[in-house]
């Protein structure tokens, strides 16, 4: 703590003892002393005691000759009066003292405070202020009742509060200086107003705001000078290279996977509904191994092979079967790993990327979703530098730019062939578009077999039925099918895979999870039942439509209930749908409605046939606008698609045609549907009697499947519905 008053330092050679005693203290003022001589001691140097009127005597012993010597040397140093404060307390007055030492002075002369005018100021002087405030706290941390004790007794001058009222510094009447924690007290200000200490609040810290203003300065700069330094790295500059600072941050290097033997563990053998596509792979390992086939005839490696196809049919697959039958050195990387934040790195990876492959060619360069950085290059408006832009450039430098390209293989795989560049596709670079597609019935068939691998099957699986009901599904969508009916089995604890799994897989798939747990009323599965039933008759009643396959009004998913069919295989690959049978199916889909109607009667249909009602009006509209089946508009197409594709779905259509080719185009569509409507009408008041069988057999086992269902046709003798 910092003092007004003088300081007052000791010196240990002012203490000696006195026949074994301590002395005293006193208060030892010392003038500008003259060099003492050997055995004089100066006139002017005089004690002061409690007792003016007692005179001072010496001993003729004094401690000894270097240690009186090097007292008084210090002495005389001092330019102004020096004074160690020695005091004792006052009600202890100190006895009349005497000094020692071994050695007998030849002459010491002794003066009285009287006598000396120098002293008659020592006699007079006030003591130190710490003497005279001894009863505050000591240290620079006070408690916070020893403060309010201080303040009370008028020993506080002033306090000064931080911004935040919780420490507050007071500087004591002294002049000490010391630190309280405030708790939360209201009558504190009070307090202090009353004993007249002065209050007042610190306006914050410059020496922080300076520091956040460098800080804020220097921010800049120093953001800059990290992204030149992370720049230079990715360049190869200083610390960027082999064995330099940069390692793990070294952006320009390729992070492609490099498999000197490929050990992917996929070969032909495990690639199945491909036939076609792995031909063609074929002959692309074939070459690798056997080069003087082709050559002997003039025939060069393809370049490059773009894998083209819906998600999950096997692209990645098939270029993993390639690394493992072509045995030659294998490089595998993401599209989406060339482009980064900085300008430049993604063309630097390919560079690299392509030097490494030229270093162990023959060898095969394998860059799945490739639209990520093959996508349709700009008109260059706007101006820019675009990253993306340059690493297709130098993509397609390298597969067959001035330097040529040579023993290097480049694969690829997307699903959004559209987007991409022409110069990508053009021979010479993408030699081969490989078009890997859904499988059909027999490919299905042989992929249900690969991924039953090391699964317990029952006797009664039958892949050929389990193919005719999955048709669309990609192998992705088999291999979940197999592994969520192995996962059924095993919630069922069952030690084998029967078809109930596979089947309960499959809805769950399709329509989502069974709603087991769902309350449903006697009046609303009767409702539901007949609706299923409805769809379910007409279907069967249609001629060249669809088989049914099984009907369930269990809930699951949105659907309170569904009728799945068997569709045509033939059909779904062609793509080729007959005006009969788009009309048969609307009025499926409406005979959902028609069966509430002919049961319920109009006022208590309900809303379950919202979705068969949008399907009907979109496969009547397109009826008229584009596939030419209405003989008011003629084979014309009106009302073509919208603009450009957005999030891989198309805009709504744009009308290019009049209001009174509308109302045309309203009316052929209104038609259709009402034609559809009647036709589904008939039929069910024809056949009321299996309707009624069919519902009452669903409200039993709420689920027939399709050969219960075609039972009752037979047993009630029922003929296929004649236009």
């Amino acid at each position: 703590m910092v003092s007004t008053a003088a300081p007052t330092p000791t010196h240990p050679l002012l203490t000696s003892k006195f026949h074994g005693t301590q002395l005293p203290h006193h208060r030892i003022i010392s003038p500008h002393l003259p060099k003492p001589s050997r055995t004089h001691l100066s006139p002017s140097l005089s004690l002061k005691t409690n007792h003016p009127h007692q005179p001072l005597s010496l001993l003729n012993h004094l401690p000894s000759k270097t240690t009186l010597a090097a007292t008084l040397l210090l002495l005389s140093q001092q330019p102004t009066p020096f004074a160690f404060a020695l005091d004792s307390p006052a009600d202890n007055p100190p006895p009349q003292t005497v000094l020692s030492s071994p050695i007998q002075s030849e002459s010491i002369t002794t003066t009285t405070a009287t006598k000396n005018p120098f002293s008659q100021s020592v006699l007079t002087a006030p003591k130190p202020a710490q003497q005279q405030s001894s009863d505050l706290p000591d240290g620079t941390q006070w408690r916070y009742s020893e403060f309010l004790n201080a303040v009370k007794r008028g020993k506080v001058e002033r306090v000064r509060f931080s911004k935040d009222g919780g420490v507050l510094q007071l500087t004591a009447v002294d002049g000490r200086r010391a630190s309280v924690v405030v708790p939360n007290d209201p009558d504190l200000i009070d307090i202090l107003a009353m004993n007249g200490v002065d209050i007042s609040v610190s306006e914050g810290d410059t020496g922080n705001g300076l520091l956040a203003f460098v800080g804020n300065l220097l921010f800049p700069f120093l953001a800059f000078a990290g992204l030149f330094f992370l720049f230079r790295r990715s360049q190869g500059g200083p610390g960027g290279g082999p064995g330099g600072l940069g390692g793990p941050m070294d952006f320009g290097r390729s992070k492609s996977k490099f498999q000197e033997v490929p050990e992917t563990g996929v070969t032909f053998a495990d690639v199945a509904g491909a036939d076609q596509a792995k031909l063609e792979l074929q002959e692309v390992v074939d070459f690798l191994k056997n080069p003087d086939k082709y050559t002997a005839l003039g025939a060069k490696i393809p370049k490059g092979c773009l894998l083209v196809g819906p998600p999950g049919t096997g692209k990645t697959l098939l270029a993993r079967a390639v690394a493992g039958e072509a045995g030659v050195p294998f490089f595998s990387c993401a599209a989406s790993e060339f482009v980064e934040l900085f300008v430049g790195v993604g063309a630097s990876r390919v560079r690299d990327l392509f030097e490494k492959a030229k270093s162990k060619a023959p060898c095969i360069v394998f860059i799945d979703e490739i639209d990520a950085v093959g996508r349709q290059r700009g008109a260059g408006l706007g101006g820019g530098n675009d990253e993306r832009e340059q690493t297709i450039n130098q993509l397609l430098t390298e597969m067959d730019g001035f330097s040529g390209n040579s023993g290097v293989i480049v694969l690829a795989a997307t699903n959004r062939p559209d987007v991409l560049d022409s110069a990508l596709l053009r021979p010479g670079r993408f030699d081969r578009q490989v078009t890997v597609d859904r499988p059909d019935v027999a490919g299905r068939v042989k992929i249900l077999q690969v991924h039953s691998r090391g699964k317990a099957l029952g006797k009664d699986v039958d892949f050929e039925k389990i193919a005719r009901r999955t048709p669309g599904f990609t192998g992705a969508d088999l291999q979940n099918l197999m592994n969520e009916a192995a996962i059924l089995a095993a919630r069922r604890d069952l030690k084998e895979i029967s078809k109930d799994e596979i089947s309960d897989a499959l809805e769950r798939i399709i329509a989502g999870p069974e709603k087991k747990n769902a309350v449903v009323s006697e009046e609303k599965k009767k409702l539901v039942a007949y609706h299923e039933a409805g769809h379910a008759l007409v279907g069967a009643l249609m001629p060249e439509y669809d088989p049914v396959a099984k009907i369930s009004i269990i809930p699951r998913g949105q659907a309170g209930g569904l009728t799945f069919f068997a569709p045509s295989e033939e059909r779904l690959e062609s793509g080729l749908y007959s005006r009969s049978y788009l009309e048969n199916q609307m009025a499926v889909a409406l005979g959902g409605r028609v069966a509430e109607e002919v049961i319920f009667g109009q006022e208590n249909v309900t809303t379950g046939a919202s979705n068969d009602f949008m399907q009907v009006s979109r496969v009547a509209r397109q009826m008229v606008e584009r596939f030419g089946f209405s003989k008011k508009i003629g084979q014309i197409a009106i009302g073509g698609p919208g603009g450009n594709p957005f999030l891989g779905q198309q805009m709504s259509s744009q009308k290019d045609y009049s209001m009174a080719t509308a109302d045309v185009v309203d009316a052929e569509v209104r038609e259709l549907v009402e034609t559809a409507y009647a036709r589904a009408k008939n039929i069910l008041t024809t056949h009321i009697d299996i309707l009624h069988k069919l519902a009452q057999l669903l409200i039993e086992k709420e689920t027939v499947d399709g050969e219960e269902f075609m039972s009752l046709f037979i047993d009630g003798k029922a003929e296929l519905f004649v236009a």
